[in-house]
């Protein structure tokens, strides 16, 4: 299934950027490519393989959680181009 520019221009949008109709047709090659290149995974037999999440076997590191209180709230606040009380207002990215 080939992506349309449309497509990729809907993306475009949705991640706030802008793009040209020339660079739009340029992303949209190159998606058909990647997208290409992965479909030729389905011809591969891996009925025998085994799941892995990494090449080497590792452990996870954890650390204890704690909550600490930061006391220059207006100091991160001050920083915020629209906010509203002691929030971030953020643009709306749900569409309804």
């Amino acid at each position: 299934m080939a992506i349309t520019r449309e497509e990729v221009l809907h993306v475009a949008r949705l991640a706030r950027l802008s793009m040209s109709p020339a660079e739009a047709d340029k992303m949209r090659e190159q998606l058909d490519n990647i997208l290409a290149y992965i479909r030729q995974l389905d011809r591969l037999d891996t009925a025998d393989v085994v799941p892995t999440s990494h090449a080497v076997e590792m452990g996870t590191p954890f650390r204890d959680d704690s909550v600490h209180p930061f006391e220059e709230k207006e100091e991160i606040l001050k920083n915020a181009p629209d906010r509203e009380g002691d929030f971030f207002r953020v643009p709306r990215i749900i569409e309804d």
